[in-house]
């Protein structure tokens, strides 16, 4: 048997603002593996944009160079800290697989929970959190556990949390995470895909926070190719 990872992303911006303050990048880590980082800047627009932006490219830069994930988290939050003056702040969020050490690490500088399916068990992981960027003792949560499949982890922006307020709903996040772990538990990009659509829907296709879903799988197939892949899809809009 061959152990394999999915990581899928989906995001969509607030309605009637030029652009999201969520942003997510990927980097392939320097003893094997890969890290997904997540920051949602405050407020939202272009403003929130260039915050969550140098927040995750000071996350990227660190763990390419091998610095382990809370030291890169809390170099971000300094980071932020001086150059904004401590006035705006980000949520935080690296999901981390690490083949040196075969684990999956989660650090969490957000108030909104990451939630892991491993095996039949729903861990949720909501500890009390600080973002980064404002008080100066700020460090993330980290979570540690062996690589061991099946894992399915979910990771978000507030604006899946905020989805349906309007009308008194909720995106039922928890029971759609459990079912396609237990149904399938593989292609990521259906759980992403079908998080974000649940949340436009409850909306009704006018986002009341900027969005972004993230999900990482951990499976076993029993041959693989070898090959590494990755798809993007990046819609374009009107001048």
């Amino acid at each position: 048997m061959v152990v394999e990872v999915q990581a899928a992303v989906a995001k969509v911006k607030k309605y009637a603002v030029s652009e999201s303050g969520d942003t997510v990048e990927m980097v392939e880590r320097p003893f094997g593996g890969l890290s997904l980082v997540l920051a949602d800047g405050q407020r939202s627009g272009r403003a929130a944009k260039r915050i969550s932006n140098m927040v995750v490219r000071k996350v990227v830069a660190l763990l390419a160079e091998g610095v382990r994930d809370g030291a890169a988290a809390r170099a971000a939050h300094d980071y932020l800290r001086l150059h904004r003056r401590g006035q705006v702040s980000a949520d935080l969020v690296i999901l981390s697989v690490d083949l040196r050490t075969r684990t999956l690490v989660v650090s969490r500088n957000t108030r909104s929970p990451v939630l892991l399916m491993r095996g039949d068990t729903l861990i949720r992981l909501d500890e009390e959190s600080e973002p980064v960027g404002v008080y100066t003792a700020t460090r993330p949560v980290i979570r540690e556990w062996p690589l061991s499949p099946p894992m399915t982890v979910l990771a978000f922006s507030d604006g899946l949390l905020d989805a349906g307020r309007r009308r008194g709903e909720r995106v039922p996040y928890e029971e759609m995470l459990v079912r396609f772990h237990r149904e399938d538990g593989r292609e990521a990009r259906v759980l992403a895909d079908g998080l974000l659509a649940r949340a436009l829907a409850l909306d009704e296709g006018r986002p009341v926070d900027d969005t972004t879903v993230l999900v990482l799988t951990v499976y076993e197939v029993e041959e693989s190719d070898g090959v590494r892949r990755m798809q993007v899809r990046f819609p374009i809009p009107p001048v």
